[in-house]
Order: structure tokens, then C-alpha cells, then sequence
């Protein structure tokens, strides 16, 4: 097993980065990760993985050495989409299986919609489709939005990695040993600290969400077979019902819950890599 390598995937308009582990000739595996995470979100599950699938951790425009958009541009859910897309063709995946953690999950879900020819088999951590709206709260976060500032709120400096790695943790209560390979790469140094790289717009609130109603028709357009593993208990953001709600809209779904917080593929890599093993070996043994 070689990695991990640093890939670099050049679109008509940005550049994004990406780890890679695993064998160049093994069967692909493209993994997206979560928002204001990067690739070594995948750091403890992709060498697990790497012995049979060469597993190409990509990291989204804003995020970890990807390039930030231009000026004046927002990040929008469905320009994630594009992106990955894009990335697809310039890393010439023909077929490929593809897997999301959080956010990541929710870009996969369209990404298999949106092309469904080209994906295997689709594992989603911790997310089925995008965060949606239901309509009584839209004005708010439109005008929250509009309000927002165009370059979104500065991000802070940090003096050491370990005064980073305390932020993230108490940001997201996140263990520090498991927050340590996303922040040292999300980090860069300067003559003031340490920075994050991340793009500080990555925190500006979405003006517009998709209707649940949306959500579930583009999710009924997955044909891959697709496993949905989730954290019990549930993450506040994706409660029980809403989630088994989308579940039914995928054809050939299977969920299974699995005792832990939101980074499942961080606290149990062992045990993430032994369902991700299970589902693709049920469409390649």
C-alpha cells in the first residue's frame, strides 16, 4: 500500500487538492468530507481501506488546500456539486465508488443523482441529501444572508497547533485526538500564527435551501446500491424521522446505526472500515 500522495485536480476555473491512498491499478473510491473539514478527515479510515481500493480523499473549493472561489462568489451546496463533477472528469473516474462524510454525504447523494451511470456503490456517514428548508423559517435566513458580510467573519489566529486543535475541539466537541489531523492540515503559518486555510465565506449562512419535497425527489433519482451508516444517538441537525423519510426515497438503501458522535469514521475507524469493506464487497466479491 502506497500514501498517502498529494493529488492536485485542476477545473476550468479553480484548483482543489486531494490525499490519495492505495495502489493507482486498485478500484477507485473518491471520498468527500464534511464542512470546515478537509482529507485527513479520512486520515484514520482511509489506510484501512487502501489495501483494496485506492481511496482519493478530495477536498472542496474553500477547503483544506483547495483553491478559494474568486471575489465576490459564495458557496452554494449545488456548486459543490458542480465542482465534484468536475473533479470526476479531471481525475478520468469512468466508474467509481463513492463515499461522504456530513456534508460530504449530502454532496455524494447528488452527485449519484446526478450521474448515476458512473457510481457503484455510494457510502454516506452521517448525511442523506443537503439540509433543507420547511418553509417557516426561509425570510429569516434570507435576510440573515443578505445582511451577512460579502467576505464572511474573520478567522481567528492561533499562537501553537495545540491552541487550534482546543478551538476545534470546543467548537464542535470533537476529541482533540481526533481533531488533531483535520486542524494540521487545515492550518497554515504566518509571521502572526497559525491560520486556517479554510475560506472564511465557507462560513456565510445559505440565503436559499431546497424544500424537503426537492430533496426527496432528487433523492429518488440514486440508483446505486447505497449504505447509510449513522451516529446513535442521533445528530441533533439529522433527527430519526426526517432521516428514515429520505432513506425511503432510495430504492436499495441500507441503514445501520452505530453508537458514537458525528466523526463515526474518526472514533471507530476499524469498525467503519468493516461496514465500508461489507458493502462494496457485496457489489465486487
Amino acid at each position: 500500500m502506497s500514501g498517502p500522495v498529494e493529488r492536485e485536480v485542476r477545473l476550468s476555473h479553480l484548483r482543489l487538492s486531494a490525499q490519495v491512498w492505495g495502489n493507482e491499478g486498485a478500484p477507485p473510491l473518491l471520498a468527500l468530507h464534511g464542512w470546515l473539514d478537509n482529507a485527513w478527515s479520512y486520515a484514520r479510515l482511509a489506510p484501512l481501506l487502501a489495501e483494496r481500493w485506492q481511496v482519493i480523499a478530495l477536498e472542496l473549493p474553500g477547503h483544506g488546500h483547495s483553491d478559494h472561489l474568486p471575489p465576490g462568489m459564495s458557496y452554494h451546496f449545488v456548486d459543490y456539486v458542480r465542482s465534484v463533477l468536475g473533479a470526476i472528469d479531471a481525475l478520468g473516474l469512468e466508474r467509481f465508488h463513492l463515499m461522504g462524510h456530513s456534508l460530504g454525504a449530502g454532496i455524494a447523494s447528488l452527485v449519484a443523482a446526478a450521474q448515476p451511470g458512473r457510481i457503484d456503490r455510494l457510502l454516506l456517514i452521517e448525511g442523506l441529501g443537503p439540509i433543507a428548508d420547511d418553509g417557516h423559517h426561509t425570510l429569516r435566513h434570507f435576510r440573515d444572508a443578505m445582511a451577512s458580510s460579502a467576505t464572511g467573519r474573520s478567522l481567528r489566529a492561533f499562537p501553537t497547533v495545540d491552541m487550534a486543535i482546543s478551538a476545534r475541539t470546543m467548537a464542535s466537541g470533537l476529541p482533540a485526538d481526533q481533531a488533531r489531523p483535520i486542524v494540521e492540515r487545515g492550518l497554515r503559518k504566518t509571521e502572526h500564527g497559525w491560520h486556517w486555510r479554510s475560506d472564511a465565506r465557507v462560513n456565510r449562512p445559505s440565503s436559499i435551501r431546497l424544500a424537503e419535497t426537492q430533496v426527496h425527489a432528487l433523492l429518488r433519482g440514486i440508483e446505486a446500491p447505497t449504505a447509510l451508516l449513522l451516529a446513535q444517538p442521533d445528530t441533533p441537525y439529522l433527527p430519526g424521522l426526517r432521516m428514515r423519510e429520505r432513506a425511503d426515497c432510495v430504492e436499495d438503501l441500507a441503514m445501520t446505526h452505530m453508537e458514537g458522535g458525528h466523526h463515526l469514521h474518526l472514533e471507530h475507524p476499524d469498525a467503519v472500515a468493516t461496514w465500508a469493506n461489507t458493502h462494496l464487497d457485496s457489489r465486487t466479491g
